[in-house]
């Protein structure tokens, strides 16, 4: 059964089918989102909201499969629905199916399913940044909230990529990209293999690596740039490995004797601004 949204030309009748069964099967990889989207689904993800989805539809790294969408958001989404190619559903249904499909509210009503092309390799991406680059490297980053601010904070200050180690959690899970408002989706990235491996990499094509920590030698307002530049970041609590500290330059932010605790999401974006180009170094 089709659909028609009010004041919209034809082609939106073409595009989009009403569903009223939660249980029909054209639904299954939007169902139980919340449980079932802890690891990427084999390249698939789910992006959620108008602002992530143009994301998504203007980067060709990634491709849209289909689309599910609230009855009463149907409207505001002419120009998305004009960039989909003409083969990727549109589904449109009611608040209660869309909760009932979820597994929790929707605020937004707006879901996409969206697929990685060709994920990228660590060495593809060093070997195709500029000669005056800045990169951010993730050891053992775990927290979905902290992923997503970092890539959006990487994003704002236009780092050229972003490489974790295999321990680190995956960018393409639903709540690291909504956190990142779609930044996931657009600053280039690889995950694979080990921190050391990455380091020996990003040392072997002429990055100046800074790792942070509250224990560095150097503020951060002192370390001076070069043209490559990588900001190496552990998870909480444990931070970066000691032989990594041990043998790298290391970073600390200034802050109060009395709490020196900061969280590192937050950590990369003062990192960040400090060594971006509207740093003006």
């Amino acid at each position: 059964m089709k659909t028609l949204v009010p004041e919209e030309g034809d082609w939106v009748q073409d595009r989009v089918t009403r569903i009223t069964d939660p249980e029909d099967d054209r639904l299954s990889a939007y169902r139980n989102v919340r449980e079932r989207d802890l690891v990427g689904r084999d390249g698939r993800f789910i992006a959620e909201g108008k602002v992530v989805l143009n994301v998504l539809l203007s980067n060709p790294a990634f491709a849209v499969e289909s689309l599910l969408v609230l009855e009463n958001r149907l409207a505001g989404l002419s120009e998305q629905l004009k960039l989909c190619p003409p083969d990727v559903p549109v589904y449109c249904v009611s608040r209660e199916i869309m909760d009932a499909i979820a597994g929790f509210p929707m605020h937004r009503g707006i879901l996409a399913v969206g697929r990685r092309n060709a994920p990228l390799s660590i060495d593809t991406l060093i070997d195709t940044m500029p000669d005056k680059a800045l990169a951010v490297a993730l050891c053992g980053i775990s927290n979905h909230d902290n992923m997503g601010s970092i890539f959006r904070n990487a994003a704002a200050f236009e780092a050229d990529c972003i490489l974790m180690d295999e321990t680190s959690c995956d960018p393409l899970y639903r709540k690291a990209i909504r956190v990142s408002v779609g930044a996931a989706l657009k600053v280039p990235f690889a995950r694979e293999g080990s921190i050391e491996a990455i380091v020996t990499k990003l040392q072997t094509a002429g990055f100046n690596i800074f790792a942070l920590s509250p224990a560095g030698t150097t503020d951060i307002y002192h370390a001076r740039p070069s043209r490559r530049v990588a900001l190496l970041l552990g998870t909480e609590g444990d931070g970066l490995p000691n032989f990594l500290l041990q043998k790298l330059k290391t970073v600390k932010i200034p802050m109060s004797r009395s709490f020196d605790s900061l969280n590192v999401a937050t950590a990369s974006g003062i990192a960040l601004s400090r060594f971006s180009r509207f740093s003006g170094l």
